[in-house]
């Protein structure tokens, strides 16, 4: 996850370099760098920002504010002509805010491996049209058979989340299902292009074995298309709808969040959330968001009616001065549960990659205090560790 965009509308060159240089720094302090087993210096930093990073944000100080690398359409209550936006006005903090996290904030060591109690799965080919099972593969990434098909939810197998191969968050557990043994996948979705949920790698891989299209909003389709030519992929806007056939429905719902793949293309692409409906089933599928005044999750149930079950983020939410405005912690989510009053949540979005300050362990135990505290049954939202599997009656 690069460092978070700035104030909804507007990104000034200054705030663009200092932005590169959080983004670099954020990478280098989450491991030393691989095959030197020289941990990440300030000098080393500037070195590496002398090499590449400052010349991006040269670029953007003699060239102002970039025009959008992915998608041009009219203006919208959610898009300027350049950028997309949050609505409500929520927006992560600003350059001075992103230096005071990554220089000052302390940071829980993460072991070197975090391994799953349970094996990684090996999932039936197809499952009956009525029948819903959701594996956990880690972080964020899910599958979902619903509806007599395979989908994937924000498929990454790489071993970083990050656009280097050197550095930046690294792995702690296996995947929850080997790549080979992923039934034949019928559809991808992808709620938007950080590199936590985005992994073109894997996308690419699928389309080859299995010609697996994929379901986005507006603009990351120029992104993966730059690494798979070819791909059938449809993109959509909030609120659309994206008929699959035999009854099997996927609705594009608001998100509060932002994207970014690089120092000069931020908010270039939509984010949202998706409610995946079958004739006898809805899930509703919330890769990132923050909690915000919580109107999305109430939208969404009321638009929805009954929403059998709800994938929510748990992680990554640490320390909440700066976080508070991307991600929710665990409280924040089991309110999300309550206001789209899904029957049950599976939490993810914890445990696999460290991208902000929080324990690798502190989503599980924080959702769990925030269960009894208030009165939640702990089966009704369950912090999934890759390789398990929910079923749906």
């Amino acid at each position: 996850m690069p460092c978070p965009a700035s104030s909804p509308n507007r990104e000034g060159a200054g705030a663009t370099f200092v932005f590169a240089l959080c983004d670099l720094y954020m990478l280098a302090r989450t491991d030393s760098i691989a095959g030197t087993g020289m941990a990440m210096t300030r000098r080393r930093l500037m070195k590496l920002l002398g090499a590449g990073a400052l010349l991006g944000g040269a670029g953007t100080m003699l060239f102002g504010r970039s025009a959008n690398a992915y998608y041009a359409g009219p203006i919208t209550d959610h898009f300027d002509g350049t950028v997309f936006f949050n609505p409500d006005g929520t927006g992560p903090k600003g350059p001075m805010a992103l230096l005071r996290w990554q220089l000052l904030e302390p940071r829980a060591k993460w072991p070197e491996a975090f391994p799953s109690p349970f094996p990684q799965a090996k999932p039936e080919t197809r499952l009956a049209p009525g029948k819903v099972r959701v594996t956990h593969v880690g972080h964020a990434s899910f599958l979902v058979q619903a509806g007599g098909r395979n989908i994937l939810i924000d498929p990454v197998w790489s071993k970083r989340a990050s656009p280097l191969k050197a550095v930046g968050p690294k792995r702690v557990n296996a995947p929850g299902i080997s790549f080979e043994d992923l039934p034949p996948i019928d559809l991808v979705l992808v709620t938007h292009n950080h590199y936590d949920h985005l992994d073109t790698g894997v996308i690419g891989r699928l389309w080859q074995r299995d010609g697996a299209g994929v379901i986005t909003p507006l603009g990351n389709d120029t992104i993966i298309r730059g690494d798979v030519p070819g791909i059938t992929i449809a993109t959509r806007d909030w609120h659309d709808v994206v008929d699959v056939g035999d009854g099997l429905r996927i609705h594009f719902e608001p998100t509060v969040h932002w994207s970014a793949r690089g120092m000069r293309d931020r908010r270039h692409a939509l984010w949202a959330s998706f409610v995946i409906e079958t004739p006898q089933h809805k899930i509703y599928c919330v890769g990132d968001s923050a909690f915000a005044d919580g109107k999305v999750f109430r939208r969404v149930g009321e638009k929805h009616g009954r929403l059998d079950l709800a994938l929510l983020p748990i992680g990554a939410y640490e320390p909440r001065w700066m976080m508070s405005s991307s991600h929710m912690d665990p409280t924040e989510s089991l309110q999300a549960l309550q206001l789209c009053g899904a029957k049950a949540a599976l939490g993810h979005h914890w445990g696999t990659f460290q991208l902000t300050n929080e324990a690798v362990d502190a989503p599980r135990a924080d959702l769990a205090a925030a269960c009894a505290e208030q009165g939640v049954p702990a089966e009704r939202f369950t912090a999934m560790h890759p390789g398990q599997v929910h079923d749906l009656a």
